[in-house]
């Protein structure tokens, strides 16, 4: 498997990104959550699908320039500047908790770009629980500390657990203290009915910060949805149990022609 790292430019600054290029016309195209990076879909560059595979490092995460301002205008600017360089014919986007906030808003302004979204442990409301607030600019190792526990399932290998640790670790604060705010403000379940497209709907059932009711509430409300809880896996769900998430994503996309059918209707 060949993994590229390249860059694009946005307003002057350099974009990290990495992609498997599968030669292809489609594109799934993959976003982090909130003080993470594009390593967090590292499993998912194994999918079996005919698509080239992208996950971005949002403005001031990891490989990508810093920007004095963060918020979710810039980040749906930053990935409809890399969809408008790439035209592909078909473009799935896939999201983790803030990453679904970034892909539901991307849909809600650009509809006719997108042929279906992986919402995977995220909502169309996200509250922000205060003790996250609390800890995460004062001292960042107890925001660190929690994650241990409220990211994943309490059987999830210490291994694992500690290199997200270490990613998150070398996240400016500020910058993840940002990103929580964009989830805080963020509340479209009055628009949620008004997806059309095809949506998987990805959920760990240990999930602590989305839980299971979130993506029930997604898959109740959009028609062309199909809902997959995922058993001993908490937020990360995608990273403890990558084999489950990418059979799913691949029969979503490959196998139940959930896709195919819904362009075969909208020609």
């Amino acid at each position: 498997m060949v993994i590229k790292i390249p860059y694009f430019e946005y307003s002057g600054k350099q974009i990290f990104y990495q992609i498997k290029d599968n030669n292809s016309q489609n594109t799934l195209v993959f976003i982090h959550g909130a003080g993470e990076n594009s390593n967090i879909w590292e499993n998912q560059f194994y999918l079996n699908i005919e698509y080239n595979i992208i996950a971005i490092d949002l403005p001031s995460h990891n490989k990508s320039n810093s920007f004095p301002e963060l918020s979710l205008d810039l980040y749906v600017d930053v990935v409809k500047k890399l969809v408008d360089s790439l035209k592909p014919k078909n473009l799935i986007l896939g999201g983790h908790s803030m990453g679904g906030v970034v892909i539901q808003e991307y849909y809600f302004r650009y509809p006719n770009d997108v042929t279906a979204l992986i919402l995977c442990s995220t909502g169309g409301k996200m509250r922000v629980g205060q003790l996250i607030f609390n800890s995460i600019k004062p001292n960042y190792q107890e925001y660190l500390n929690y994650l241990k526990v409220g990211f994943f399932y309490k059987k999830t290998s210490k291994k694992l657990i500690e290199n997200v640790i270490l990613e998150t670790s070398q996240i400016d604060p500020d910058v993840t203290y940002r990103d929580f705010k964009i989830c805080d403000a963020f509340d479209t379940l009055d628009k949620t009915s008004s997806i059309e497209i095809p949506c998987l709907i990805i959920c760990g059932k240990a999930d602590q910060l989305t839980p299971v009711k979130y993506s029930q509430f997604f898959h109740d409300k959009i028609i062309n949805s199909k809902l997959c809880i995922i058993e001993k896996a908490g937020h990360g769900v995608m990273l403890e149990k990558p084999r489950e998430v990418n059979t799913a994503i691949e029969s979503f996309i490959n196998i139940e022609s959930f896709i195919d059918n819904y362009l075969e209707n909208n020609d």
